[in-house]
């Protein structure tokens, strides 16, 4: 379990979980997320609501891990636009390294 700070003075922070990350991944939920100009604001937190309520509309199941992404984190009443910032890179570290330990495991069998 890790924090993210979620406003610019520390007071306010929520926890992600690896499921959480997975889940990110596995629905490439950041994909396209950001404008070309690499600004992160409160439309671009819109625009990620939009695309969980899309995927979570259109499946016949329920995607129980999308739902617990959304109620902990996403729609969480701290997450701002600095929270997403900080979300997104943590999920990048997360990523690097999860690419770096399957190479790892890879080139070792």
């Amino acid at each position: 379990m890790q924090r993210i700070q979620t406003n610019a003075s520390g007071t306010r922070s929520i926890e992600v979980s690896e499921n959480h990350l997975q889940t990110i991944d596995k629905f490439n939920l950041f994909k396209d997320l950001v404008d070309s100009n690499g600004y992160i604001d409160e439309p671009v937190l819109d625009k990620l609501k939009f695309n969980i309520r899309s995927i979570l509309e259109s499946s016949a199941d329920k995607n129980q891990e999308l739902l617990d992404l959304c109620l902990d984190v996403i729609y969480h009443q701290n997450m701002k636009a600095y929270g997403l910032q900080n979300l997104v890179s943590l999920f990048v570290e997360w990523k690097e390294k999860h690419n770096n330990e399957q190479a790892n495991t890879d080139t070792e069998e």
